[in-house]
């Protein structure tokens, strides 16, 4: 496995090929799905130079792709002078090491996972997400170091993409039982910064607002509508992953209640799994969130595999049942006729852009129903020791009535369960 060093922009760029396969039983078309890779691979500084794809049932064990396409593709890195071969699906170690024997050096081989964790290494920026990070990709190095100690010698001199690998420290003395205390030695400090964040998530839980998370597909513009929302000068670009770290800002809703909203790391299809499992403290936040929007760009055609994609990472970390809401970003880029077409087809959409605003005060009247839906009415009489229920209540509730006597308040109101658990104590009927 080749090691890769991200390359500055006065460094010319690497020259790519990618490698897809159609699937017999796949859902997702394979020029779509390398029309995804080619803008990973744009997001990690490689200039794609061709394209290759073959229709299997099953991947090939030794090589992946059959024998005749791996000579193709030996012509093919040859002819176009390409650095690096890039798999849009993973490779085994064992297929890896095969393939980078066929091709010949100094192309290097890598597929869809290592051009992931690279991108997550140049965009991570807190301390946990680069432990994270680090992590994962430690986990994916180990079982690729057998027999490749001067390969990597040879490789410690290069660049290209993804050899942010074991970031600030050599790789050239790392064997595999200091990279599994290295990986343990991680998991030991995640587990503490887990643990802050737990607080944290305590407290938020145990505030009064209601909290969204927003989860979708990355560039939908999750980013841009946080921005948009609360003016939370959150990096927004044309870029797969451009944000990484969870973003959040209090917001108050039309007719007064504040909330809190969290933007979340981007998914993806084929995320890999590694990712997921470093990050599941970071996407706490989307657990413990009161209802997830789901940012969906409606401009893109797989905008359906899209919500799949999410809807299963969703589920891969426990929070596929937490109340959601689909939402259609990015609207001002279809035509009259064509938005049309998609408020028939999803009559229960919300479509807006983050962009140009058109349709955020229909997506604001939306959040403020489903905020208000598990409202409960109710009469209770406060005593003004109770201070801060009864400021909750003015911020969170909706007040019908309110008279003040000699030692208590009389409220009627709609208010949160949260709050409406508070005031059971002092309910009058």
């Amino acid at each position: 496995m080749a090691r890769f060093t991200f390359l500055s922009t006065d460094i010319e760029p690497e020259r790519a090929i990618l490698v897809g396969v159609e699937w017999r039983t796949g859902a997702w078309p394979v020029e779509r799905s390398l029309d995804e890779l080619e803008r990973l691979a744009d997001t990690a500084g490689a200039v794609v130079v061709g394209r290759m794809s073959q229709r299997l049932d099953r991947p090939v064990p030794k090589s992946f792709i059959g024998s005749g396409k791996v000579l193709e593709l030996k012509d093919a890195v040859r002819r176009l002078d390409a650095d690096v071969v890039i798999f849009d699906d993973d490779l085994t170690p064992a297929q890896q090491s095969h393939l980078e024997r066929a091709i010949g050096e100094p192309t290097k081989i890598i597929d869809r996972t290592a051009l992931i964790l690279d991108i997550f290494g140049l965009h991570a920026k807190t301390r946990e997400g680069r432990l994270q990070v680090q992590l994962a990709q430690l986990q994916y190095l180990l079982p690729r170091l057998r027999g490749m100690w001067s390969h990597l010698a040879k490789e410690q001199t290069r660049g290209g993409i993804g050899s942010r690998f074991g970031q600030g420290e050599s790789q050239l003395e790392v064997d595999r039982r200091l990279i599994r205390n290295r990986i343990a030695a991680l998991r030991r400090e995640l587990k503490e910064l887990e643990k802050r964040r737990e607080v944290q998530a305590k407290n938020r839980i145990e505030s009064t607002a209601f909290r969204i998370a927003l989860a979708g597909y990355t560039n939908a513009g999750k980013s841009t509508l946080l921005n948009a929302l609360t003016g939370a000068n959150v990096l927004s670009e044309d870029k797969l992953f451009a944000t990484l770290d969870p973003t959040t800002r209090a917001y108050v809703l039309p007719g007064g209640r504040s909330v809190t909203i969290t933007d979340t790391v981007g998914f993806i299809q084929k995320l890999p799994h590694g990712l997921v499992e470093a990050f599941k403290s970071t996407l706490s936040e989307v657990r413990g969130a009161d209802l997830i929007l789901k940012v969906i760009d409606i401009s893109d055609e797989d905008h359906q595999r899209h919500i799949d994609a999410v809807d299963r990472v969703l589920d891969e970390i426990g929070a596929g049942e937490r109340p959601s809401l689909t939402v259609y970003n990015k609207a001002d880029l279809l035509d009259a006729e064509d938005l049309a077409i998609m408020r028939a087809r999803y009559p229960q959409a919300v479509f807006f852009s983050a962009k140009t605003g058109l349709g955020l005060d229909g997506l604001l009247t939306r959040l403020s129903a489903e905020a208000a839906a598990g409202d409960r009415l109710m009469s209770a009489e406060v005593p003004y020791r109770e201070g801060a229920l009864i400021k909750d209540i003015h911020e969170q509730g909706q007040i019908i009535s309110e008279e003040y006597l000699g030692d208590h308040v009389c409220i009627v109101g709609k208010v949160p369960a949260r709050i409406a658990a508070r005031l059971e104590r002092y309910a009058v009927e």
